[in-house]
């Protein structure tokens, strides 16, 4: 009698789980596609509401510029030091410029986690000892962890993803008539990638865009002017 019910207890469970399925897969694609971006849009709003309630998107806005200005300079110095000695092997510019695009990356995101994490826990515990409460699982804990995150990525990130832009004509070398033309796009890109960083920055101030490309794309020319000068008194 026992081993019958537990058969139909069985059947029953199955069927049920049978039933799920179907109508899972009976729900048009149409509703599947508003859930999905009814859940994202929902994950977005709350995202902002923590970004707002901590402040981290001013942090990371500062952070972006400032990170991404330190790549792109960083890597005209790497691609400068290549042109200035002679470089005829794109592998080696590739392999010294992405090294230190992923060493600025981990650089930028590590440092930006281990001091955003300091400050945000300091800041939430004199916030429950003047409160007396918990505030672990609480909106400003939660937007404290999100605001670790947002600042983390962007630090990391930006710096890296500006250098990489930097070297791309370098993986085109196959299709350019010789590695020149890959210095010289290269440059090129770095000046166009401070210039757009500066109508970025100007566009948050409210500034002038054009003087304020020109004052970031400057930079870049003072940078590979440098560079030249070193050559020139190593040699």
């Amino acid at each position: 009698m026992e081993s019958g019910h537990v058969e139909r207890a069985d059947q029953a469970s199955q069927g049920v789980t049978e039933t799920d399925r179907a109508a899972a897969t009976d729900v048009p694609p149409q509703r599947r596609g508003n859930r999905i971006s009814q859940s994202l849009g929902r994950t977005a709003r709350r995202w902002a509401e923590y970004s707002e309630l901590s402040g981290a998107g001013n942090i990371a806005r500062r952070a972006f510029a400032n990170n991404s200005f330190d790549g792109v300079l960083t890597m005209v110095g790497v691609v400068m030091g290549g042109f200035a000695v002679g470089v005829e092997d794109p592998k080696v510019i590739l392999v010294t410029g992405l090294s230190t695009a992923v060493a600025i990356g981990i650089s930028g995101g590590w440092g930006a986690y281990l001091t955003e994490s300091a400050e945000r826990q300091r800041e939430l515990t004199e916030l429950e000892r003047s409160t007396l409460t918990n505030l672990h699982e609480s909106t400003i804990g939660q937007a404290a962890r999100a605001a670790v995150l947002i600042v983390t990525a962007t630090d990391g990130l930006s710096p890296f993803l500006a250098a990489f832009l930097v070297v791309i004509p370098f993986f085109l070398t196959a299709f350019l008539p010789s590695i020149t033309y890959a210095f010289y796009m290269s440059l090129g890109m770095a000046l166009l990638a401070l210039f757009g960083l500066g109508v970025y920055l100007a566009s948050v101030s409210q500034e002038n865009r054009m003087i304020y490309g020109l004052k970031t794309a400057v930079a870049g020319v003072v940078c590979m002017g440098l560079s030249l000068l070193v050559e020139y008194l190593s040699g």
